[in-house]
C-alpha cells in the first residue's frame, strides 16, 4: 500500500480504499462536517452503522461532498434486533431511506447472534445473511459481509451460505490481534478490518510502542495503524479533528521491520474493549 488510493481486492473483485474513516459515537452536524473533512483529507471509505445514528448526517455528507459517489466507498451495518429475512430487509430499507443513497458499497451483520442471547441463533444468522446475500443480488449492495465474528460463528454458517462473507470487521489492535480470527479470514479469502485499531488510545500508551515510533520517527497512532496494513488488516480511523485525519492518513511513507511487527504481534493485552462476541449483553 502506497497512499490513500490504494485498495484491497473482496472476493466478488470489488475494490475497497486501504484506509476507513469511521464514524462511530460522532453524532448530529458533527458527524456531517466530519465526514466532509475526511473526504477533503482524502479518505475514500466511509463506516457508519444504524445503531451510530448517524446514517442520515453521513449521507448529507456524501452527497454534499466534492468527490463524485462513485468515487467514495460506503459501509453501514445491520443491527442486532433484526432476526428474520423480513426484518433485515426492512432494516436495509431504512438504512438506505436515512442515506438517501442509490446504493451501498459494504452492508455488516454488526454482531453475530450468540447462544447466551438467542436459543436458535445459528438459524438467526442464516437469515440475516439470506437477506444480504438477496439484496446483493439485487444489486442494492455491491459487497457483504459481517462483523465481530468468530472462526466458531462462521463454522455455523458457512455450509449454509450461497456467497461466503467478504469482509470481517472485528477488533485489532496490538495487545488484540485476533490472530486466529484474521488467519482464518485469510485462509477463506475474507477480509479482515480492524475497528478500534488504536485500542481506544490506551494502547499507545505501550512502551513498546513509543520506542518504535521513535525510532522511525511517527507517533504511536500511525505505528498501530501501519502494524494493521503489513498484517494484511484495513483500520478504520476516527477523529473530528483534521490535523489526527491528516496524521492517521500519513502512513505510506514508512515500514515497520520484522523486528517491529514480531514486538507488536507478541505485545501483551492492553487497550481496547476486547469484547466477547458470546458474552455481550447487547
Amino acid at each position: 500500500m502506497k497512499d490513500l488510493n490504494d485498495t484491497f481486492l473482496l472476493a466478488n473483485g470489488t475494490t475497497i480504499p486501504c484506509l476507513g474513516f469511521g464514524t462511530w459515537q460522532i453524532k448530529e452536524k458533527a458527524a456531517t462536517t466530519a465526514v466532509l473533512n475526511a473526504i477533503e483529507c482524502g479518505y475514500r471509505h466511509i463506516d457508519t452503522a444504524a445503531v451510530y445514528e448517524n446514517e442520515m448526517e453521513v449521507g448529507e455528507a456524501i452527497r454534499n461532498a466534492s468527490i463524485p459517489r462513485d468515487e467514495l466507498f460506503v459501509t453501514s451495518k445491520l443491527w442486532n434486533n433484526n432476526t428474520t429475512v423480513e426484518q433485515s430487509r426492512q432494516a436495509f430499507e431504512e438504512t438506505m431511506k436515512r442515506l438517501q443513497l442509490d446504493y451501498l458499497d459494504l452492508y455488516l451483520i454488526h454482531w453475530p447472534a450468540v447462544p447466551n442471547m438467542d436459543s436458535d441463533w445459528q438459524r438467526t444468522n442464516r437469515e440475516k445473511w439470506r437477506a444480504l446475500e438477496t439484496l446483493h443480488a439485487e444489486g442494492r449492495i455491491r459487497a457483504i459481509g459481517v462483523s465481530n465474528f468468530l472462526p466458531h460463528h462462521f463454522e455455523t454458517l458457512l455450509p449454509d451460505v450461497d456467497i461466503v462473507p467478504m469482509v470481517n470487521q472485528i477488533e485489532v489492535h496490538p495487545g488484540f490481534p485476533q490472530h486466529a480470527a484474521v488467519a482464518y479470514c485469510r485462509k477463506h479469502n475474507i477480509l479482515p478490518e480492524a475497528w478500534s485499531p488504536l485500542g481506544n488510545g490506551k494502547v499507545l500508551d505501550a512502551p513498546e510502542i513509543i520506542s518504535i515510533a521513535k525510532k522511525h520517527a511517527k507517533s504511536e497512532a500511525q505505528v498501530c495503524l501501519r502494524w494493521c496494513l503489513q498484517n494484511g488488516v484495513l483500520p478504520l480511523t476516527k477523529s473530528v479533528s483534521t490535523e489526527r485525519m491528516k496524521s492517521n492518513a500519513d502512513i505510506f511513507n514508512f515500514k515497520l521491520d520484522s523486528d517491529d511487527m514480531a514486538t507488536l504481534d507478541a505485545l501483551p493485552p492492553c487497550g481496547g474493549g476486547c469484547v466477547n462476541p458470546d458474552t455481550r449483553t447487547f
